[in-house]
């Protein structure tokens, strides 16, 4: 889907349309923005950036703080009906984002372009809300196709284009690739998928340890990763006790930075990617606190994880 909260927030306030639309936070609090329609994005706003800045980039932009969750909730329940429709082999990647596998599907149509077409019309016709698609023979291809044409496009990438379209995507297009990730690429001359595909598999192991054999694997257009429709629920986190109580904001920012580096080499490693981001925090008097926002698009750096957990501290 398409710049989904706030396209639904577009759709039931007629009023917002061709407007900029902020979803997140309160301009006057810590928060961050989850999403932002595309009128708001030609000021430079973005996911994950604190709401006061997006505040100052377009002072006008629509500030939508009060989630209606139901709401988008609602509409990706509609969404997902019209994909079992097809085919059972639904994996969800977050509200409004999955994968479908339809080489074999209920209305024996052979052609994937044609059943994504369909899709998105019966969307379009059902919610007034537009989606892209990517369509190609695997999951790490379809998936960055599906952004290359957004908003209300398709991209079809077939294996005989595959090389050419990993070629020229951005180093950090590639999930697993984080901040570090890329520093460390650049470092070694790795900028494009091209770059990446010039080093043996024994040089990328050496390098980056168990994401060698996927970065080796994603430059040559290759993962074998089934779409699954069953998948157990998984988190990933991790939990710290400190030596000592803190009180300063920096330490505490700096903490949370190092904890989100390590569960971004731990989501590389599954190639995970996360819908939902939990903030737990232990006193002095054990009393426990736990705060989550759920993210209209999936994540996967540490440093978009560190700006929304900063909007719930």
């Amino acid at each position: 889907m398409d710049a989904f909260f706030a396209a639904v927030e577009q759709r039931n306030h007629p009023e917002y349309r061709g407007k900029p639309v902020v979803v997140g936070g309160s301009p006057d609090s810590r928060g961050v923005v989850s999403t932002c329609s595309y009128e708001a994005r030609k000021f430079g706003i973005h996911s994950a950036m604190p709401t006061k800045q997006a505040y100052k980039l377009c002072p006008q932009a629509i500030f939508v703080h009060d989630h209606h969750f139901s709401d988008y909730k609602e509409v990706s329940e509609q969404i997902r009906e019209i994909f079992y429709d097809y085919t059972d082999l639904v994996e969800p990647l977050s509200l409004d984002e999955a994968f479908l596998d339809v080489t074999v599907n209920r209305k024996n149509n052979p052609s994937a372009t044609r059943i994504a077409e369909e899709i998105r019309a019966r969307i379009k016709e059902k919610t007034q809300l537009t989606a892209s698609a990517g369509v190609s023979y695997n999951k790490f291809i379809a998936k960055i196709a599906s952004d290359v044409h957004k908003p209300d496009g398709i991209t079809v990438v077939p294996p005989a284009e595959a090389a050419d379209f990993v070629a020229q995507l951005p180093i950090r297009k590639f999930w697993g690739v984080g901040e570090v990730t890329e520093k460390k690429m650049r470092s070694l001359g790795i900028h494009t998928g091209a770059d990446l595909r010039k080093f043996e598999l024994y040089q990328l192991i050496e390098w980056f340890g168990k994401s060698g054999p996927y970065f080796y694997n994603a430059a040559r257009g290759i993962d074998d990763r089934p779409v699954e429709n069953s998948r157990v629920r998984k988190s990933i986190g991790r939990e710290i006790t400190l030596a000592r109580d803190i009180v300063d904001r920096i330490e505490v920012e700096r903490i949370l930075r190092e904890i989100a580096g390590d569960i971004e080499k731990t989501m590389a490693r599954y190639q995970a990617l996360a819908s939902t981001v939990t903030l737990k925090v232990k006193f002095h008097d054990f009393q426990c606190v736990t705060r989550s926002i759920s993210l209209d698009h999936p994540i996967h750096r540490a440093t978009d994880m560190v700006s929304f957990v900063d909007g719930l501290v």
